[in-house]
């Protein structure tokens, strides 16, 4: 891992990062990224990233990634989140390995989007389900080559089980409309009596087929990180815009330059103060679950506590950051045309994941008096 150059050092990512800030309206108002930047996500290695050296993949460190989509939402969240699921290997890992050599047999830059609820009933027909039904939130469903839908477990009480098909085999149903990351594409998936052999299913949140050291790495913490660390990415933009365009602006009516303003100056100070603190926490949970890995230990509870801590935290510090900086620019950020419009409206759709809600804190509250937290947190 040491001889590959960190992902944000790659020298087509700032001609990338470049085109998609000039781009990100058109993409919100069509509602999903283009395939052309799908592709060149796979040049400067997104969905390679995590994919097993055996495999052709480089086997990148959770922090390395991370750093990589925090990098992609500071020139549009949405493509941020869509990039966020080069972590796919946590979950096609699950497949028998037989699979995994047909997934990755031609290339590492496999696109994977996933949507597991609400899970469906499946008819097993010997060694086949035959899937139907609907599912929501398909993130980057329309650059995919493989969807995962959800059904339900062979046996009630069981983790559920997710069924990996082609896109050509699912519909897609564009019925993403919401207050923010407008341009994720998270539509409907549509399956009409689909075939699936049981060796292209895997259970979702159960072992691995893959053994390198990465997949040590708790999943679910993963699927959580990549995710919020999204809002940090949006939350240093906003600290870009308001600094920058401070410099030239000019009030109306006579009063002091935005940037010259005592209280403007204190809420930045402040927001400045969150960001730096909250990434720290943010990452060295992160290098700290990794070290352990690499020294050949396993994660304790309290090392996942704080992945999920520090996610959530992370979050909503930085979602606070962003409405900050919003009312601050007063009528400019109000501009639909305005990127700060489309930010806060992004980091605001953040903050109402349920992997970042209040149960969070509630679960790591529990966790330090002792008591056990909720199902699926660790």
């Amino acid at each position: 891992m040491t001889d590959l150059k960190p992902l944000i050092e790659h020298p087509q990512l700032n001609k990338l990062l470049d085109d998609i800030r000039q781009r990100a309206n058109a993409f919100e108002e069509q509602r999903h990224i283009d395939k052309d930047i799908i592709e060149r996500f796979k040049e400067i290695g997104v969905y390679r990233a995590f994919v097993p050296k055996r495999f052709g993949g480089e086997e990148r460190t959770p922090s390395d990634f991370l750093s990589l989509i925090e990098t992609i939402s500071m020139a549009d969240g949405s493509a941020g989140w869509v990039a966020s699921f080069g972590m796919n290997p946590f979950y096609l890992g699950g497949l028998p390995l037989e699979t995994i050599d047909k997934v990755w047999a031609d290339t590492p830059d496999v696109v994977f989007a996933g949507a597991i609820f609400p899970m469906g009933p499946a008819q097993v027909l010997g060694d086949n389900y035959v899937v139907s039904g609907r599912w929501k939130f398909a993130s980057g469903c329309m650059g995919a080559s493989l969807i995962g839908v959800g059904i339900k477990p062979d046996k009630e009480g069981e983790l559920p089980r997710m069924a990996v098909v082609p896109v050509d085999q699912i519909k897609i149903d564009e019925t993403w409309d919401m207050i923010g990351m407008r341009a994720t594409g998270s539509h409907d998936v549509v399956a009409d009596n689909v075939t699936v052999p049981k060796e292209w299913t895997f259970i979702r949140g159960g072992s691995l087929s893959l053994t390198e050291p990465l997949f040590k790495y708790p999943s679910l913490s993963l699927a959580t990180q990549v995710l919020a660390v999204t809002t940090l990415g949006l939350a240093r933009e906003a600290l870009s815009i308001i600094t920058n365009e401070a410099k030239g602006r000019k009030s109306v009516t006579g009063a002091p330059n935005l940037g010259e303003r005592e209280y403007v100056q204190i809420a930045i100070g402040k927001a400045e103060a969150k960001v730096q603190s909250c990434k720290s926490f943010f990452y060295q949970a992160t290098d700290d679950v990794w070290a352990t890995i690499t020294a050949g230990g396993e994660p304790t509870d309290e090392q996942i506590n704080l992945l999920r801590l520090s996610s959530s935290h992370l979050t909503h510090e930085c979602v606070e950051v962003v409405h900050t900086v919003y009312k601050m620019m007063g009528m400019t950020s109000a501009d639909n045309k305005h990127s700060m419009t489309r930010i806060y409206r992004d980091a605001s759709l953040v903050g109402q994941h349920a992997f970042m809600g209040e149960i969070t804190f509630r679960n790591a509250g529990a966790m330090a008096f002792g008591h056990s937290p909720y199902p699926g947190y660790l």
